[in-house]
């Protein structure tokens, strides 16, 4: 008997002292949420910021080594006559993006397409 009182002691401890984390953990979680720290919970979006405080227009990135632009146009001048499916394999990329960007090359006088192959202008 002495054995399942020390384990019922235990468990008794154990929960007592699951309840104080509880608590201090709710201490926390308010003293962060009064100091603009608040959790947002899964799934929940961001604010949208707006205004002149966050620089007004879009930012866009930049890719490391260039643009996909850059990118299709250095792989057209060296494979003259590529196809988007070639450029698309070679950048890691996917045809109807290749398609885009191409178009946008090809309007910029960058390049010329020629049944199904583009070549540098």
């Amino acid at each position: 008997m002495a054995a399942s009182t020390a384990v019922d002691k235990a468990v008794s401890l154990l929960k007592e002292r699951r309840e104080e984390l509880r608590a201090e953990l709710k201490q926390i979680e308010q003293a962060l949420s009064d100091l603009g720290g608040s959790r947002r919970g899964p799934g929940r979006p961001r604010g949208k910021k707006t205004g002149a405080s966050t620089g007004g227009g879009k930012r866009r990135r930049r890719r490391r080594g260039g643009t996909r632009a850059e990118h299709a146009l250095k792989h057209v001048t060296e494979h003259p006559g590529a196809t988007a499916s070639e450029i698309a394999t070679a950048l890691g990329i996917k045809p109807n993006y290749v398609y885009r960007v191409m178009a946008e090359l090809e309007k910029d006088g960058r390049v010329s397409k020629q049944g199904k192959g583009y070549y540098p202008a």
